[in-house]
């Protein structure tokens, strides 16, 4: 194994920051930087750390290998889930949802966009991937912009002096150009007879769940490189004739592209003529739709416990299988017949709903109080169909807080805080890292987390 050198250069940040009695001044301007940008939530800046997450190049050889593997994986995966009606039973969805997922694409990529979360051990190299995100991977801006907003602070330009090789990750702009080229493959297959370089492309997402900033910041990126593009609710998507050939159509004019973000789970949860209008249009070729729908398989929670079972013999090589072994936890599907007693020592586990995202309806067993209320969980897991999952032990560091600060809080405080990397494919390709951090056993939008910069020294 290489030296990994990535925490002492955190270390080295952090003593920068509290020789200058931990750069409020810089945090409180991070704060304004961000209201410029569209790094948001709920009209403020986004919570943030200003110490960053620093890898060196080992340790992103490290990460875009486990990226890459997973990657081929997924594909492998999803390519047998479409060939194979009895592997496509085994994710038990429903007939609606399944029909749904084996709509041609009509071009080859299997999973255009992706995010595959890890649990990162900076010193010793080793990880355990937390789970896998195809249908509206987000956190691209704020990576973007809170890196951005930590390299005008005083602490980053001391260790910039000592550190001149840095580098960052503009994952929105590969987000793009993976739409681009996975939107060219299709027009070019000869599915519609389109515009290659300036495809009309619509953002789509139920409005209630849209990252809203972060579509304003992909409409903004798209327009400057020629794009038109528009966001839409899937409400009020349709189909609709004009001049004898039928379109996609959304309320801001013809589609030819669409970038998918409303989560495959959700479309099922929320039937509408818009969600139809898109399923008809991508069934009939009449748009290009990122991912389709049979990226969902890959993004269930169940995909964990069928990678891990006999069902991939033949599908995968051993090498991945070892892969697996090492890298991915144990995670068993449950039902209401299931044994649950192997799952009695809460602190071991972790129960999560099978189409879930968000971290919504995660519960750690370190975050149960009492052995009732972890029975509980699990017992309403399993009824629900959910898996459950050994506890992957996070990897923490003290971290200072970005932004201003609140009456009476000391600017050193820096705890220990879980670390949770969320590393981007893009065409299989791996195109960057999405890092945050939290208090709690699970990190999600409310459980207190920061997002974090994401810095390479060479």
């Amino acid at each position: 194994m290489a030296n990994l050198h990535g925490r002492e250069l955190e270390e080295e940040f952090l003593s920068y920051a509290r020789e200058l009695a931990g750069d409020v001044e810089s945090r409180e301007a991070g704060d304004r930087y961000l209201l410029t940008t569209h790094a948001l939530y709920h009209g403020g800046p986004v919570s943030w750390a200003m110490t960053p997450k620093i890898f060196d190049a080992s340790q992103i050889g490290i990460l875009r290998d486990a990226a890459e593997t997973m990657g081929r994986i997924m594909d492998k995966i999803t390519a047998e889930y479409l060939r194979n009606p009895e592997f496509r039973a085994l994710f038990r969805l429903s007939p609606e949802l399944e029909e749904l997922t084996v709509i041609p694409t009509g071009y080859e990529q299997m999973i255009p966009i992706a995010r595959v979360d890890v649990f990162f051990n900076e010193e010793t190299g080793d990880y355990q991937f937390c789970e896998l995100n195809t249908d509206g991977s987000a956190g691209m801006t704020s990576t973007v912009e809170v890196t951005r907003a930590i390299q005008t602070t005083h602490a980053y330009r001391r260790f910039a002096e000592r550190h001149p090789s840095i580098t960052t990750y503009d994952v929105v702009g590969k987000a793009i150009e993976a739409i681009r080229e996975t939107y060219a493959s299709w027009a070019n297959a000869g599915r519609f007879d389109s515009n290659v370089e300036h495809p009309s492309l619509c953002i789509v997402d139920y409005s209630e769940s849209a990252s809203t900033d972060e579509l304003e910041d992909f409409l903004w990126r798209l327009s400057d490189k020629g794009i038109y593009a528009q966001f839409c609710d899937i409400r009020d998507l349709r189909v609709e004739r004009v001049a004898g050939t039928d379109l996609l159509m959304a309320p801001g004019g013809p589609v030819s592209c669409v970038y998918r973000r409303a989560v495959t789970s959700e479309i099922a949860e929320k039937p509408c003529p818009g969600a139809d209008a898109l399923a008809e249009a991508s069934r009939r070729g009449l748009a290009c739709v990122i991912g389709g729908y049979r990226t969902w398989p890959c993004a269930t929670k169940t995909v964990f416990a069928i990678m891990r079972s006999d069902a991939v013999d033949g599908i995968l090589t051993p090498e991945e299988r070892a892969f697996i072994e090492a890298h991915v936890p144990e995670t068993v599907l449950l039902d209401a017949d299931s044994d649950l007693s192997p799952y009695a020592e809460k602190d071991r586990w972790i129960v999560k709903p099978s189409g879930g995202y968000n971290a919504v309806g995660v519960v750690a067993g370190l975050d149960c109080k009492t052995q009732e209320e972890w029975d509980s969980a699990l017992a309403a897991c399993a009824k629900g169909g959910g898996v459950v999952q050994a506890y992957a032990p996070q990897y923490r560091t003290p971290t200072l807080r970005g932004g201003v600060l609140k009456p009476g809080e000391d600017p050193l405080d820096a705890p220990e805080m879980s670390n949770m990397e969320g590393l981007f494919l893009f065409n299989g390709k791996f195109g960057g890292v999405f890092t945050r951090c939290g208090t709690g056993n699970v990190i999600g939008e409310w459980t207190h987390r920061l997002n974090m910069g994401c810095l390479v020294v060479e």
